[in-house]
């Protein structure tokens, strides 16, 4: 028969192996849950990827497109559509696309928008204001804004100066690319006697003498020793002629 001392030994020893066995179990349960919330975030983490996946559409190719087949193409892949900005362009038609912001193939959001920029197609230019120019001044002004001159009508009169364009068609701020315009040759019978500019500068003759109205070209340049480029050497008509407004002038300079 055990005595009480031995008992007393073996309660202890009892004891340990409970708490171990509850120790154990608990680290088990533990490491279940460790690996249920490790499972339950992979799921979790793999459906919003699919749901993130499935909110992304691909940019559609919008680019000369009209707008209603651009506004029904982006609606049916799930995008809106605005319009940024309009410019004028010769080679896409009003009302189409010139481009796209994100490109096509990129990758966006559903109900995000794809900003378009849109054609107004060919425009004429603006006509600027050339009455009150010389003639010169007036092409070289419509030259600038890419407008032609196309056809020149003349009139006599001492009301105006010579050589200065007193009408237009069309008006200034009308869009067109053609010009018809309308020059004052100076009064009938008027005219000068030809000075004699051997020997002036080129530039400075030309300048005064197409403020007078004269019609100046530069027929040549010619190699002339011990002068300067650009010095008139030989005029036609010669120095004493009588000219009249808009009458031809050539020149021919130093080179």
């Amino acid at each position: 028969m055990p005595s009480e001392q031995s008992f007393s030994r073996q309660t202890p020893r009892s004891t340990t192996g409970d708490l171990g066995a509850r120790v154990w179990s608990a680290g088990r349960l533990i490491l279940l849950l460790g690996a249920l919330a490790a499972t339950f975030g992979a799921f979790f983490l793999t459906g919003m990827r699919v749901a993130n996946k499935a909110r992304e559409v691909e940019v559609p190719d919008l680019a000369g497109l009209s707008l209603a087949e651009a506004t029904e193409l982006s609606r049916r892949a799930g995008l809106d559509l605005r319009v940024e900005s309009r410019r004028p362009d010769p080679q896409v038609p009003a009302d189409h696309v010139l481009a796209q912001e994100p490109e096509a193939g990129a990758t966006l959001r559903r109900q995000r928008a794809i900003r378009v920029r849109v054609s107004e197609g060919h425009q004429d230019p603006i006509v600027p204001l050339v009455v009150g120019q010389n003639e010169r001044s007036a092409e070289l002004a419509l030259l600038q804004e890419g407008i032609d001159v196309e056809t020149r009508a003349e009139i006599r009169s001492g009301a105006y100066a010579a050589g200065v364009v007193v009408a237009q068609d069309p008006p200034p701020d009308q869009q067109s690319a053609k010009v018809t315009l309308l020059v004052n040759r100076g009064d009938v019978g008027g005219g000068f006697v030809m000075p004699d500019v051997i020997g002036a500068d080129g530039s400075r003759v030309v300048q005064v003498l197409r403020r007078h109205g004269f019609r100046v070209t530069v027929g040549a340049t010619v190699p002339y020793p011990g002068l300067p480029s650009g010095i008139v050497v030989r005029q036609t008509p010669q120095a004493g002629f009588q000219i009249g407004y808009g009458d031809a002038v050539v020149l021919e300079l130093s080179q």
